[in-house]
């Protein structure tokens, strides 16, 4: 029977061919599952974007329906968030605000993606001038003072995108392209520190070696190794797009007041903080619960994508 212990053990033990013929994004989820928080802060930020993409047809109250006899009523199962200043249902409105906030970081973060990996990609690969010119330009912008930038930008180019794509539109083009335009500089330099450390990898010798042209091999062989960083940095431009939105809109330079997003909701409650504190609370938790989660994700994303870390 002594004898039986090491085989029971042996085939108890998890196989090396298995492990080994599994995909690199099998492996990553695999990883990410043992992350417990980020796995839970997963589960959470699906949720809320269920709650923001079907609420509004579940919850059928019109986000502009004033009631002035339920003005700044508290939460009530008329009202489950309670209402605001004109007696507009407060959950109605967190609702729909919540598509434009989520929409505007998504927005933001691909438009930072793909120009930071674009930019990033031709400075790794390049040598000389062209890596030194594309640096001096992201060197500029990330000295660039951005709240001020942004509020110029604004006062220039709000009128003539409302009256060329309408009110809602055109503002969501311009925070996306404003927020978008300041948040490529750290995906770039990441992208770029990426191609100098993979370019001289043995598969890309052996790709180099069979002819693949330069944009090949950057396109087939180190891009695709150089995206987990990427990934991670997405996550947090979602995060930073969203606070840059909700500023914006809480300094009454975003979208107008009859659009309501996280952040015009808590600018319109910061004269009732007294007396209707919930209305603040509730736009308050939601950008803090969607940025908190985010950033576990994130944080997740970074351990399961990392080669070098065991879990």
């Amino acid at each position: 029977m002594a004898g039986s212990t090491p085989a029971s053990r042996t085939a108890d033990a998890p196989r090396p061919a298995a492990r080994a013929g599994a995909s690199p994004w099998r492996e990553a989820w695999r990883r990410f599952r043992r992350h417990r928080l980020a796995l839970l802060s997963l589960f959470v930020l699906l949720a809320m974007v269920a709650a923001v993409a079907v609420g509004p047809v579940l919850w059928k109250v019109a986000i502009n329906e004033i009631d002035f006899s339920a003005k700044l009523q508290g939460p009530s199962l008329a009202h489950p968030m309670g209402t605001d200043d004109l007696g507009q249902d407060v959950l109605a409105r967190m609702l729909y605000g919540g598509r434009i906030s989520l929409a505007v970081g998504l927005a933001a973060m691909s438009m930072a993606i793909v120009v930071g990996v674009t930019i990033g990609a031709i400075a790794g690969i390049s040598r000389g001038s062209v890596d030194g010119a594309l640096m001096w330009l992201t060197d500029l912008f990330l000295s660039l003072p951005q709240l001020p930038l942004l509020l110029l930008l604004i006062y220039l180019f709000r009128d003539s995108l409302k009256a060329a794509f309408g009110p809602e539109v055109g503002v969501f083009i311009m925070i996306v392209l404003v927020i978008g335009g300041f948040r490529w500089m750290p995906v770039a330099r990441l992208v770029r520190a990426q191609l100098f450390s993979l370019r001289e990898k043995e598969f890309v010798e052996a790709a180099r070696a069979l002819g693949a042209s330069t944009w090949r091999q950057v396109v087939r062989h180190i891009l695709p190794n150089a995206m987990g960083p990427v990934i991670v940095a997405g996550t947090i431009d979602v995060a930073a797009a969203i606070i840059a939105e909700s500023t914006l809109s809480f300094l009454g330079l975003g979208f107008p007041p009859d659009i309501p997003t996280w952040g015009r909701i808590l600018f319109d409650s910061k004269d009732y903080l007294d007396i209707a504190p919930y209305w603040a609370m509730f736009a308050g938790a939601a950008i803090f619960l969607t940025v908190l989660t985010i950033n576990f994700v994130g944080d997740g994303l970074r351990d399961a994508l990392d080669p070098r870390k065991v879990l």
